[in-house]
């Protein structure tokens, strides 16, 4: 996870949104941050000083001085690798804007040598007030980076703009923008998702049970190391958090054949997609009606696109395919491997427990020329940032020769 490990300092100020540093401070803990919190007064009216401290794990700083003991701002601000300030009030920001030091969070911010995120929640008249903008103006100027407040139902009963951000969208953005790593910086990824779906008439069609969880997960995996990721998916109910990944949605093998060949060029192209083998000859124009005992269709093969794009492979290029086997798995990949020209086959068995297809966990085998690294069952998001890794180990310092 790209928060692991890393120092997080959240700032709280008086806002009725300060609830929700509730949920922030679990998820941060969750996603192995390290967390300290600085309040400042008016914030204890809105959220338990108490509960916070019991969920970060830490003392929750408040006054400049407590128990006759100082609270070192410029020690705080050296520790942070970020410090997110949320929810940031109108007054706050003011202060902020214009440089002000009358509490421990602003001294705290004015020591700070890390990069600073602000998440502003007030209501709609405040936020779009001239004095709130030219202080925001001035926040950025400064360097700090914003989390654009929501609209919704505000604190005075309004619908409008002001709303803070939810919890998990601050963690997304923490990923995407401050702790995205650069291994992969300046490199061209394409990844493939999901079913295909061959239609047979304007209503039905052949499919698979696909669900695209996989894809996406190497895909997202992928742009936390610094890649610029192009997805081409099939129809799937997957969401990707980052704003930063480029999608392509398809409906067909051919479509999807399609869009990869447009992006053939790519440094990095995991294939991880279930493309239907066989696609309906004749495409009915109309709904066909319920007929006799039995129906014929015709089919004929799709075009192979891994197979294709090994032919094409550049020098330099890593093509990862998958194989999802039900029988003789390792040979059947290792055959894969020789006749696709890949880099490595990532193999499924649909006789392990917890594998395959419409499931959270996965358990799969990585077959190169040479070896079989085999892992254990875990979430699809683990089993991403492990072929990730694989690709990190075997892409970059061939890259480097």
């Amino acid at each position: 996870m790209s928060l692991k490990n890393k120092k997080v300092l959240l700032g709280i100020t008086g806002s009725i949104a300060a609830y929700k540093a509730i949920l922030l401070v679990r998820l941060l803990i969750k996603s192995g941050a390290e967390i300290k919190i600085v309040m400042t007064k008016a914030a204890q009216d809105f959220v338990s000083p108490l509960v916070l401290s019991v969920l970060s794990k830490n003392k929750v700083y408040i006054e400049w001085q407590e128990d006759n003991e100082w609270n070192n701002h410029v020690e705080l601000g050296r520790w942070a690798d970020v410090i997110i300030i949320a929810p940031l009030t109108c007054n706050t920001l003011s202060k902020m804007a214009n440089g002000a030091c009358d509490n421990l969070l602003l001294a705290v911010y004015l020591s700070a040598t890390c990069p600073v995120v602000v998440a502003p929640a007030m209501d709609e008249e405040m936020w779009l007030h001239p004095s709130t903008k030219k202080n925001m103006e001035q926040l950025i100027a400064y360097g700090n980076q914003v989390i654009e407040v929501k609209g919704g139902e505000l604190a005075s009963g309004i619908i409008g703009q002001g709303r803070l951000t939810e919890p998990e969208d601050i963690i997304t953005f923490l990923e995407e923008n401050i702790f995205r790593d650069s291994q992969l910086k300046g490199m061209k990824v394409l990844v493939t998702a999901g079913p295909t779906y061959e239609a047979i008439d304007p209503v039905r069609f052949i499919g698979n049970r696909s669900s695209g969880k996989m894809g996406f997960a190497i895909a997202e995996a992928l742009y936390l190391k610094g890649a610029d990721v192009i997805l081409v998916s099939g129809t799937t109910n997957e969401r990707t958090r980052f704003k930063g990944i480029e999608i392509i949605k398809i409906e067909n093998a051919d479509e999807m054949f399609q869009a990869c060949i447009q992006h053939g060029s790519a440094d990095i192209m995991v294939m991880s997609a279930a493309v239907a083998d066989y696609t309906p000859l004749i495409i009915a124009d109309q709904k066909i009606k319920k007929q006799g005992e039995s129906l014929e269709l015709n089919l004929t093969k799709t075009k192979d696109i891994l197979k294709y794009l090994g032919a094409h492979k550049k020098t330099g290029q890593f093509i990862a395919g998958f194989a999802l086997e039900t029988e003789n798995e390792i040979s059947n990949a290792q055959q894969k491997l020789m006749d696709k020209n890949a880099d490595c086959i990532i193999l499924n068995s649909m006789n392990d427990n917890g594998a395959g297809f419409e499931k959270d966990t996965n358990k799969v085998s990585i077959i190169n020329q040479k070896s079989i690294i085999s892992f254990e069952i875990k979430s699809k998001k683990e089993v991403a940032n492990d072929i990730v890794t694989y690709i990190l180990d075997n892409f970059i310092p061939s890259r480097a020769e």
